[in-house]
């Protein structure tokens, strides 16, 4: 994990910070269910997906702005930065992955404590 964290680069960084932002405010709403909680992890969701999107992006750019500058039988080599780059995407959806099991315990207990209409 601690390699695939270098490999991505930068743009890591912001996807975990925003993750795990979101991974606490879905856990705080699996704990107590209430609607404020919502939106919070709604754009918190947007905004690690945006910043591993970034991430992704900007290091695709970065592979793909070197590739003159190496010989034409290596030109492949940004395969293997796209590779790295796809570190950032990775991050962003296992975030995501793991805050949305914690919105869904809080979905099922939040429809628990509403009567039904």
């Amino acid at each position: 994990m601690g390699e695939a964290f270098h490999m991505g680069g930068w743009g890591m960084y912001p996807t975990l910070v925003f993750g795990l932002l979101l991974l606490a405010a879905s856990v705080r709403y699996a704990i107590s269910p209430e609607r404020r909680f919502v939106p919070l992890q709604v754009s918190l969701g947007i905004l690690t997906l945006v910043a591993g999107g970034l991430g992704f992006v900007s290091g695709t750019i970065k592979s793909l702005t070197y590739i003159g500058a190496v010989d034409p039988d290596t030109r492949w080599i940004w395969l293997v930065g796209l590779g790295e780059s796809l570190n950032n995407i990775g991050l962003a959806l296992a975030l995501l992955v793991l805050a949305s099991i914690a919105a869904t315990v809080g979905a099922y207990r939040f429809s628990q404590m509403e009567p039904a209409r």
